[in-house]
């Protein structure tokens, strides 16, 4: 049961973002970002590990399992920004949210060794649900010109849920939780890129205050939950689970700004947790004729 909380604790993580940044990261370059949010989220598991491990050692994986990080950290949140500055944040949205999609799709696989049809259903009733939440109160229009932008939001969903699957698998490599590691070498390739697009005005102090929150929080305190939820609780759960970020968002900014919450918005709430009930339900009468 336990896992599951590490998962919840990760979307809330998650879905504390818009609250507590509001428009402050809207200043930065895609390598501004990835560059403070980096720095920040290193020096937070670093400091994390030192205070849990009581070491000041830094364990580095091996290379198959350093790829996989530098997949699922680094290009993840490469592609996703990217994508942001190509597509209109509704859409944008929307379609990087398919990871919850496809972390249930690819656990049915693992599990049954098969996709099931009422898997795939139930899934897509949640991924409709999440649309539903991030498109209240906006016009969605899915317009050839922002193509681009649509594939790498796309493609954000494979990469993080490809990621999070293989966290489960690489457990057997590695003795200890590698998301340090994983979160320095994102740190390092940013100020690379950091680097090769100078020069960049100092930011804000809003801004700066804004990029170290999402370092500390949506990414350092989140990766650090999240390889402690796929390591040893049910992928098909925490993928429904993960449906909820968009809703939660939306419910702390209503109630942080004092804000009425939209009947689509509840709307979409009722469909993730019917989703998540229901998928549970089909999940453990299928795992008992297995």
């Amino acid at each position: 049961m336990k896992y599951y909380f590490y998962a919840i604790g990760a979307i809330f993580c998650w879905a504390s973002l818009p609250v507590a940044t509001g428009s402050g990261l809207d200043e930065f370059s895609t390598e501004e970002l990835m560059f403070y949010s980096f720095a920040s989220a290193t020096v937070f598991l670093y400091i994390q590990d030192i205070l849990i491990n009581r070491s000041a050692k830094i364990h580095l994986p091996g290379w198959r399992v350093s790829l996989m990080g530098i997949w699922g950290i680094f290009l993840y949140h490469y592609v996703y920004y990217q994508a942001l500055d190509l597509v209109p944040l509704a859409e944008g949205a929307i379609l990087a949210t398919t990871w919850s999609f496809w972390i249930v799709v690819f656990s049915s696989f693992f599990i049954f060794r098969r996709l099931k049809l009422s898997i795939l259903l139930i899934a897509f009733v949640g991924l409709c649900g999440a649309g539903m939440v991030i498109a209240a109160g906006k016009e969605l229009s899915f317009d050839l010109v922002y193509m681009q932008g649509y594939l790498l939001a796309l493609l954000c969903g494979l990469i993080w849920s490809s990621f999070s699957v293989g966290l489960s698998r690489m457990k057997r490599e590695t003795n200890h939780e590698p998301m340090t590691a994983f979160t320095l070498y994102a740190a390092l390739l940013s100020a690379v890129l950091f680097i090769l697009t100078m020069p960049h005005e100092v930011p804000s102090t809003a801004g700066l205050f804004s990029a170290v929150y999402l370092g500390c929080v949506p990414l350092g305190l989140s990766f650090f939950l999240w390889n402690r939820a796929m390591n040893g609780g049910n992928l098909m759960v925490i993928g429904f689970l993960s449906y909820f970020t968009p809703p939660l968002a939306v419910f702390l900014v209503a109630v942080i700004k004092k804000e009425a919450v939209s009947g689509q918005v509840l709307l979409g709430m009722v469909l993730i947790l019917a989703a998540s009930i229901v998928g549970k339900l089909v999940l453990d009468r299928s795992q008992k004729q297995v």
